[in-house]
């Protein structure tokens, strides 16, 4: 038996190094592919790190057939997939007061996933269930990607990296 201290204890990150827009784009639709209702993704990065790139993958994942680009000025897109997506963007938000206000975090949500680009300008406490991903540029197409469960059940997703990761070197 679990006890609860062990059962909520966070599980070390994941990180994973793709060498271009493509490898991004599937790792990321290789998570999408075990998401499920209510999952909420953060994105986090500079400019340029791919954020944009791996909500595509996503998308893809998912099985949206629209073109996925970033919302920068509608703030968020819904597409529809095996779950709806919710694709948001708060780069241009002061706090979490304005994404409240502006809808950003309502219950149509619970129904699909939202992917949250520039998550780091909606505090962690006001949405503390969600799954962090960070990227980083490690050169002109590399990446390294962190990904951060912060609950239980989003541990799947560590799982998925993983398993992505070794398939991707298996080959080299």
């Amino acid at each position: 038996m679990t006890t609860p201290s062990l059962a909520s204890r966070a599980a070390a990150p994941v990180v994973v190094d793709t060498r271009s827009a493509d490898e991004t784009q599937d790792l990321a639709a290789t998570l999408a592919r075990i998401a499920k209702p209510g999952d909420r993704i953060a994105l986090v990065g500079e400019l340029g790190a791919g954020k944009t790139q791996f909500a595509k993958g996503f998308a893809r994942g998912l099985g949206v057939r629209e073109v996925v680009n970033s919302p920068s000025f509608t703030l968020m897109a819904e597409y529809g997939g095996r779950l709806p997506l919710f694709h948001q963007d708060l780069y241009r938000l002061a706090g979490a007061e304005e994404a409240i206000a502006g809808g950003l975090v309502d219950e149509r949500q619970a129904e699909g996933v939202t992917l949250s680009e520039w998550a780091e300008r909606l505090p962690a406490e006001i949405d503390p269930q969600r799954l962090t991903v960070t990227l980083d540029i490690v050169g002109e197409n590399a990446r390294r990607i962190t990904i951060t469960a912060a609950v239980e059940p989003h541990r799947r997703y560590l799982a998925a990296a993983s398993g992505w990761s070794e398939r991707g070197t298996a080959g080299e």
